[in-house]
């Protein structure tokens, strides 16, 4: 199933929060336009931005999409995504490897998204599944790893 979601990231806030600002200026975070866009409208919750800066002070990471651009509902479901309401991000690229790279280390891969549930992601999606209740992996998820916050 393919569709496209075009970006819409609303208009920029009229303040940010530090954490906000602290991704934007973080050149260990690399973002797409649109989730340059969505951090600048405030729709990004802070757990959200405080798990990518902590991340990030471990590895330089590659954020394929935020909020805009991903459907509204869990690909083949009709279950809410966390992107729409700001509450997740997908990681393509860790320490300039791409994921979905064959000669992407798997330790690589497996330890950030350790990382991210230790920071409090209770879904954390990649191209291998891991042992507990946080982790997934599915045809959807080969390629980046996607970690969802819940508030």
């Amino acid at each position: 199933m393919t569709s496209q979601h075009p970006a819409r990231p609303g208009p920029p806030a009229r303040t940010l929060t530090a954490a906000a600002r602290q991704v934007l200026a973080n050149d260990r975070i690399i973002l797409p336009p649109a989730s340059a866009a969505d951090i600048r409208s405030g729709n990004i919750h802070d757990t959200v931005l405080t798990a990518m800066l902590t991340l990030a002070k471990t590895y330089r990471i590659g954020i394929s999409v935020l909020r805009s651009g991903h459907p509204l509902n869990v690909f083949g479901t009709t279950r809410p995504s966390d992107h729409p309401r700001g509450r997740a991000f997908d990681t393509w690229q860790i320490n300039g490897q791409a994921v979905v790279n064959p000669s992407t280390p798997r330790t690589l891969i497996t330890n950030y998204m350790r990382a991210a549930e230790a920071l409090g992601s209770y879904n954390v999606g990649g191209p291998y599944r891991l042992s507990g209740p946080a982790y997934f992996s599915d045809r959807t998820h080969h390629d980046h790893v996607h970690a969802g916050f819940s508030g």
